[in-house]
């Protein structure tokens, strides 16, 4: 059975590869498996508590998930003023007298524009019914990717039986390896939750959207928020067939 839910987006996406850098941020045309079932961990934590986010971990980890792109969809690039340490350590660079720790400079940056909605469907590892209580947790996704990428959710998220999206039209798998490539798509790497990824830690602070690896939480007082990335493995190569 797979659980479909469809979001439209209300603001520009954006979600740098695993290889980017912080002055040549690239971007991911659709939300990566990892980013994805982040979403649900940290919407599990604030809705239900954190013993419930423990106890449904496994089920998210394990997610099979499709992902359904519109027609038409734009990367718009460009250059982006920032701040970062300067290599020599603090220093008056300019001559005014301040000592500062922090120096300008410019990054790239990419941004995607959905021309339509972003369909999602997930489905057990084991083709089982998901919980109720995981169904309902992409009712309570605000944001895919890197923070402030917001999606709003159309319509309740509905149960489908007995479909193959991977003979949809339009829908990609993207926590599989694919076997072949179309040459009108686009072939870029999506990271997933590895095998070994088996923890996770709440922090009460804001952090990344991404992922954590201890099962001890210490998160306490305020609801706790998404989890801090400690490296994942990536394993997941997804082949998106959309149009150029």
């Amino acid at each position: 059975m797979w659980i479909v839910a469809r979001y439209a987006p209300t603001a520009l996406f954006s979600l740098k590869s695993a290889a980017a850098t912080s002055s040549g941020g690239k971007t991911l045309i659709c939300p990566t498996p990892f980013a994805i079932k982040m979403a649900l961990l940290d919407a599990a934590l604030r809705t239900l508590g954190q013993d419930a986010g423990k106890q449904l971990w496994p089920a998210i980890q394990d997610l099979q998930l499709t992902i359904a792109l519109p027609d038409q969809v734009a990367v718009i690039n460009t250059f982006t003023k920032i701040v970062r340490p300067k290599k020599n350590g603090p220093n008056d660079d300019d001559g005014t007298g301040l000592i500062t720790p922090l120096g300008s400079t410019i990054a790239y940056r990419e941004y995607v524009s959905f021309g339509g909605t972003v369909s999602i469907a997930a489905q057990a590892s084991t083709g089982d019914r998901l919980p109720d209580a995981l169904a309902e947790l992409f009712a309570h996704i605000t944001y895919l990717g890197k923070r402030g990428s917001f999606m709003q959710l159309l319509m309740r998220p509905t149960a489908i039986d007995d479909i193959d999206f991977s003979a949809e039209p339009g829908w990609v798998t993207i926590t599989q390896d694919q076997a072949s490539f179309t040459m009108g798509g686009t072939l870029q790497m999506l990271d997933d939750c590895g095998p070994k990824m088996t923890r996770w830690n709440s922090t009460t602070r804001p952090a990344r959207p991404s992922a954590a690896r201890s099962l001890e939480a210490s998160g306490t007082g305020s609801a706790p928020t998404r989890p801090r990335r400690r490296v994942p493995p990536a394993r997941c190569c997804g082949s998106a067939q959309w149009p150029r």
